[in-house]
């Protein structure tokens, strides 16, 4: 029996089941399960929980909170549903190991999907322009007035002598992009695919994948990312008045195996933690929801010299033995009305001056090998 089940048929996709499930910070996410037929019996093979990324920002209004909240369930719920129906009768009876076949067919019904979503848009948009015109209508002479005069006072109020000094302004912030509801099930399936057919080759994923990219030959060496782990969230509210930095990350040297390079980590998460809780100008640290330490700083140099004297005191060196990274999240900190970035309480600074001090930050902290979101993408 074992000598024939190898001319047996491949195993095919017979179901895939969505579920809404919570992640490790509560969030509803989307869990895939995958069933094949194998050897003529309907077998589960494995699931899968996809990782969610959207974050409610710090200091925002309840309302806000509470939309974000009802997003991302209608997101998973709908998620929860392609899954289940749609994608579990399109992708029966193909082979879980042709994932190139599987991936197009999830693009073509995301794009079917997307321009479903347009069109209702579209459909949306008529409408409101047909109810606004029938007001207008009723409301058309007393409406024509104020627009010629609003204009007027605006120019007034600008001399054309700081018109033609004025630089070029400062772009506005693009608007989010809004993402489909739904669109977890695309990545959910495609990666529930690739787990099932690594499953059933008998390799672990990195390995599977790793054969998808170079065309099913086995790569002459397999590396792994550098651990970059946040240890700092910084806090940009009063009483402190730092605001530039909204992360501090530790980057381990390429030397370290990716074992060593977290221990070594966790060792300056412990000195860091034990220097914060005693008696000091800084409040005193919480954990945030992401598991690392939050605490607020007065200026940069204070935060760069704390860290410094953490890693000292376990006989580390920044800049040898573990690197930084700032994420400056620089797009929260522009001042539309001023134009310029509030990296301290009070203090702004113009685009030109914030390159210009990135530049003097990295000659006097070499250590600092990365900054995300400097400046704003505009």
């Amino acid at each position: 029996a074992n000598y024939f089940s190898k001319f047996s048929k491949a195993p095919v996709i017979c179901k895939l089941v969505g579920r809404k499930v919570f992640d490790g910070v509560g969030q509803p996410t989307l869990e895939v399960e995958i069933h094949c037929t194998v050897k003529n019996y309907e077998k589960r093979i494995c699931s899968i929980v996809m990782a969610t990324h959207s974050q409610t920002p710090q200091n925002a209004l309840p309302e806000t909170s509470e939309a974000d909240e009802k997003e991302r369930n209608d997101s998973v719920h709908t998620a929860v549903e392609w899954v289940t129906e749609s994608l579990s009768t399109i992708l029966r009876d193909l082979e879980p190991t042709d994932q190139c076949e599987a991936d197009k067919i999830l693009g073509e019904y995301f794009e079917n999907k997307v321009e479903e979503n347009k069109e209702l848009e579209k459909q949306r948009k008529g409408e409101e322009e047909k109810e606004e015109e029938e007001a207008a209508n009723v409301t058309l002479s007393p409406a024509s007035c104020p627009p010629s005069s609003t204009p007027k006072k605006k120019r007034g109020g600008k001399t054309g002598k700081k018109a033609s000094v004025e630089v070029k302004p400062i772009p506005p912030a693009e608007p989010a992009q809004s993402v489909l509801c739904g669109s977890l099930a695309i990545g959910g399936a495609s990666l529930a695919i690739a787990k099932a057919g690594a499953t059933i080759s008998h390799v672990p994923l990195y390995l599977y994948t790793a054969l998808l990219k170079h065309n099913q030959e086995s790569p002459k060496e397999m590396t792994l990312p550098l651990p970059m782990v946040t240890l700092l969230n910084c806090e940009r509210k009063p009483p402190t008045k730092l605001k530039l930095v909204k992360e501090v990350m530790l980057i381990a040297p390429v030397e370290l195996s990716l074992k060593q390079g977290i221990a070594r980590v966790l060792d300056i998460q412990k000195e860091m933690t034990r220097l914060l809780e005693s008696p000091g100008k800084t409040p005193p640290p919480r954990i945030s929801h992401l598991g690392c330490l939050t605490t607020g700083y007065d200026s940069l140099e204070q935060l760069l010299l704390q860290m410094q004297k953490a890693c000292n005191n376990i006989g580390l060196e920044l800049g040898t033995d573990m690197y930084l990274a700032i994420n400056c999240a620089a797009h929260e900190l522009m001042d539309y009305g001023k134009e310029k970035y509030e990296i301290l309480t009070g203090t702004f600074k113009s685009p030109d001056e914030m390159v210009a001090m990135y530049v003097e930050m990295i000659n006097n902290f070499p250590f600092i090998i990365a900054l995300i979101d400097p400046l704003r993408k505009e």
